[in-house]
């Protein structure tokens, strides 16, 4: 016997060797084999778990200070029994989704982004934040400044105070108005250069009332500047 007979007697023994243990192994039925798979024949219906009608799974109850934990922030913001936390307590039941903090973090930013869009002329962020009356009164103002051929250059300080003033709800439209004091820089200068208005090294201060306002049954969640006023 030749070295390459041997070497194919070695494999067809280690073959058979393999077989009968994988058989030994495999080939057993045990009598929870699963049928072959037809993907044609019917299909029992998927069945869930029985229900044991002795066990109930019980809720936690709600404590009876959840409900004034839900409006912490309006009192926070307003006293109790006010007029403004009664109208916030309502925004935020008709709008779970309404938190007195996070909307004022989120008006300081409008604040300055308005701001800062009029004296650029950014029509594009004023039109996603400001209603279309409120668009057009600025729009018309930014082009009356142009057509003069002045430019206005502005530095945000920041924002010294943001307060809630007033708040409501009409059918589905929630109203909220703020105080707003801020620090700005501003300057205009002429199409010469001049200065016009403004002084370019003072740090002036601003005291706006501004209505925000946003439709509850809306899909978007932006809020849009609907009202201006200068405190006097």
């Amino acid at each position: 016997m030749g070295f390459s007979d041997f070497i194919t007697l070695f494999f067809l023994v280690a073959a058979v060797l393999i077989f009968f243990q994988l058989r030994s192994v495999l080939g057993r039925r045990t009598g929870n084999e699963k049928p072959p798979f037809d993907p044609y024949s019917p299909r029992d219906a998927v069945k869930g778990p029985v229900a044991d009608d002795n066990k109930v799974v019980t809720l936690p109850k709600r404590s009876e200070g959840d409900d004034e934990n839900r409006f912490a922030e309006a009192d926070a913001l307003a006293p109790v029994d006010t007029p403004l936390n009664a109208a916030l307590r309502e925004v935020m039941t008709r709008d779970p989704s309404f938190g007195p903090k996070e909307f004022l973090n989120g008006a300081r930013m409008a604040y300055e982004m308005i701001v800062m869009g009029f004296a650029d002329g950014d029509r594009k962020t004023l039109k996603n934040l400001l209603s279309k009356e409120v668009f057009d009164g600025f729009e018309a103002a930014i082009s009356e400044r142009e057509g003069r051929g002045e430019v206005v250059k502005s530095t945000f300080v920041g924002i010294e105070k943001a307060d809630i003033t007033q708040a409501s709800v009409r059918d589905s439209e929630v109203q909220i108005t703020l105080r707003i004091v801020s620090q700005l820089i501003s300057a205009t200068y002429d199409k010469d250069g001049k200065l016009v208005d403004g002084d370019p090294d003072a740090v002036a201060e601003v005291d706006d009332i501004w209505t925000f306002s946003r439709d509850i049954r809306s899909r978007d969640p932006n809020w849009k500047l609907i009202a201006t006023e200068s405190e006097q």
